[in-house]
């Protein structure tokens, strides 16, 4: 397949690597020494190419910046997209697990958008049990339909989800793709970036996967009460980063988030959408207080 420049560009600092029995593709950065790294979970339907323009910002590029794991989960980016797997995120939780508990990390900063926010919460609520590994020392959650009940799904979700689903796959296109991203953006994404994404969603068959994939949406109902009461009761330093003119994951959900969490903080991203990451990396940097993490 003739990829985009960034998403080859990407595919060549990262490697695909057999976690519990799925292929999937990580690029880790900085200090692969350290036992304390940052996680990068992404969302739906793209991949962890999505926060190339903060982790380029952010790291240094010498050998003793932070310690910075970006996957892509099955079903995601360059990594395997098999027919009749689940894709349930507790799976996608367990593929997180095993990526730490290989490079034996003992410490994480956890940062999550869209669809990874639950895979956070799946975590969190393990955390919370004391069935993690690892310690989750500092949360950022940005852009995601914590709360499913508040959610508005676009047109195209609630399609994948519905019998129609898989018919639909069949007429996806590039140009529709485009239009129905820029709907719930706020800023003006570079051409280049919409059609790495595109390209990564159609790698590895994933379009004919979305139908698949997006059964995430009913367990964050199926898994509410196991995903969400942790949060009330969380105990880790968060940062809640919102781009408040989403039209999906609205803005009223993150200020939920903000007032749910013992001592989180709330940035809000005032003309930015869906995809802060894209739309504002440097302000997301600077509202997330990443610039800490350069070493």
């Amino acid at each position: 397949m003739n990829l985009p420049p960034p998403a080859r560009d990407w595919q060549e600092r990262g490697a695909v690597e057999d976690l519990a029995g799925i292929d999937c593709f990580v690029v880790e950065l900085g200090d692969r020494d350290s036992d304390r790294a940052v996680v990068w979970l992404h969302g739906f339907p793209s991949s962890s190419l999505d926060w190339r323009g903060v982790v380029d910002r952010v790291h240094t590029g010498t050998g003793r910046a932070a310690r910075m794991l970006l996957p892509d989960l099955p079903g995601y980016g360059f990594s395997a997209k098999p027919a009749g797997y689940s894709y349930s995120l507790v799976d996608q939780a367990d593929r997180v697990v095993v990526m730490l508990a290989r490079r034996g990390i003992a410490n994480i900063d956890l940062i999550a958008h869209d669809m990874g926010t639950s895979v956070a919460c799946e975590l969190l609520a393990r955390r919370e049990m004391n069935l993690l590994p690892f310690s989750i020392d500092s949360l950022v959650l940005t852009n995601g339909s914590v709360y499913i009940e508040q959610a508005r799904l676009t047109p195209s979700q609630q399609i994948l989800r519905s019998r129609l689903g898989r018919a639909y796959t069949k007429l996806a296109s590039e140009r529709l793709f485009r239009w129905q991203l820029r709907r719930i953006l706020g800023r003006t994404v570079a051409d280049e970036e919409l059609a790495a994404m595109w390209a990564l969603m159609n790698h590895n068959d994933g379009i004919a996967r979305l139908p698949d994939i997006i059964g995430y949406i009913a367990e964050r109902y199926r898994f509410h009460e196991r995903w969400t009461a942790p949060l009330a009761r969380l105990d880790v330093p968060t940062t809640i980063v919102w781009g408040k003119r989403d039209p999906v994951a609205v803005a009223a959900i993150g200020r939920r988030l903000a007032e749910t969490i013992p001592g989180a903080k709330l940035e809000w991203l005032d003309d930015v959408g869906h995809f802060p990451m894209l739309e504002a990396p440097g302000e997301f940097i600077e509202k997330a207080g990443l610039s800490l993490l350069a070493g």
